[in-house]
């Protein structure tokens, strides 16, 4: 990955639309990385992968009838030596 100071990258923006076609830039400003910039794919592959993640909520967000049915919820009598150790 090529690492590129901001000031640098906003100067030479034509080239290194060339080059994240190749790899992803580190755009830095102060000696710490501020940004990433990646080609539309890189980005498309990225988005794709978000979209299949799976959501966690916490409790809190969680409405009173879901969280209800979440705590008086069993496991299969097939799993109840499992149950046992919940209990």
């Amino acid at each position: 990955m090529v690492e590129v100071a901001a000031t640098e990258f906003a100067r030479n923006f034509g080239r290194y639309r060339e080059t994240v076609q190749r790899e992803a830039i580190a755009v830095k400003a102060h000696d710490r990385i501020t940004g990433y910039f990646v080609s539309a794919h890189e980005y498309e592959e990225y988005q794709r992968l978000k979209a299949m993640m799976p959501v966690a909520l916490a409790v809190e967000k969680l409405d009173a009838d879901t969280v209800h049915a979440l705590s008086s919820t069993e496991m299969n009598k097939r799993h109840d030596a499992l149950n046992a150790l919940m209990g």
